[in-house]
């Protein structure tokens, strides 16, 4: 018996070998390299030197450009974010239904979020909110005047540029969406309907309390991915106008690679990640209020 179950812990640990060697070599030791190097001095030219917590003092003491790139991306994810999930859940809600070209409809609608974030559509996305672009003909087409911006250059209206991008890439919470409602039983709504509840009331009462595990799981993946933004920002503003659009990880490369303080972005590197693992604590705190699961009744 002992001969067999030391063969099958060796046929497992076998299987699960290959992920193992990734995990250690592409996460773990990696992440290690990250935290020693926020502690250094290093240029990637010469040696790293120990500087201690130096780096997180200057951050958080001296330093206004990390003030304005965290407060540029809690600002894009509080906005942003939620609106893709609204979308998303309302086109998933559109597409739920039977027709028979709903296939090709439901892979026209994800198409935008396979191609979003390549550095061609943030390409097309400047040029579609310049001064001369289509999105100020469009407003002369259908009003009869055109406003004479440049959206993505003018302070006020350029992260809203970049919010309405990251808002068209709703494809993939949309599928996840798709896939839960594709799970709630028909006879749930059935029920609701032999009690009188209108359509209103059975997507308050049976749609989103049954959907609420999803809704969960596109929120925690889409807050991180919100904080991972970068190709927007150094594509379409640069991180201007007047760094209203300087994300945090355009920050972090900047300080990295422009200026080869690789040290410094590190550091920077860790505070994200810390903010990051914080807040998903906090939503992983409070979704046992709002959070229902079938097994827990």
């Amino acid at each position: 018996m002992t001969v067999r179950s030391d063969f099958e812990n060796a046929s497992g640990y076998m299987f699960i070998l290959p992920w193992i060697i990734g995990f250690v070599s592409f996460t773990l030791i990696p992440l290690l390299c990250l935290l020693y190097f926020s502690f250094t001095k290093y240029d990637l030219l010469s040696s790293p030197r120990w500087l201690g917590l130096d780096n997180y003092t200057a951050i958080l003491t001296n330093d206004p450009k990390f003030w304005q790139a965290l407060q540029v991306t809690f600002l894009y994810v509080l906005v942003a974010m939620p609106a893709r999930l609204v979308v998303a859940l309302g086109i998933a809600l559109l597409l739920n239904t039977k027709h028979r070209l709903i296939g090709v409809y439901r892979t026209l609608f994800y198409i935008p979020s396979i191609i979003g974030g390549s550095v061609a559509v943030a390409v097309m996305w400047g040029l579609l909110f310049s001064r001369t672009g289509a999105v100020n003909s469009l407003f002369g087409w259908l009003f009869g005047w055109s406003p004479d911006i440049s959206w993505v250059a003018d302070p006020d209206t350029a992260l809203g540029s970049i919010v309405l991008l990251a808002i068209w890439q709703f494809g993939s919470p949309m599928v996840i969406f798709l896939a839960g409602l594709k799970n709630i039983p028909s006879s749930y709504y059935e029920a609701a309907v032999v009690d009188g509840a209108n359509g209103w009331q059975r997507f308050v009462r049976v749609t989103i309390p049954l959907l609420s595990p999803v809704i969960f799981f596109n929120l925690v993946m889409q807050t991180i991915g919100g904080f991972m933004t970068f190709t927007q920002g150094l594509i379409i503003t640069g991180g201007g106008p007047l760094d209203q659009t300087l994300f945090y990880q355009l920050y972090v490369y900047r300080r990295g690679f422009e200026f080869f303080e690789m040290g410094y972005a590190s550091a920077l590197s860790c505070i994200l990640l810390v903010i990051v693992a914080i807040l998903t604590g906090i939503v992983f705190k409070t979704s046992n209020a709002w959070v229902h699961y079938e097994s827990k009744g």
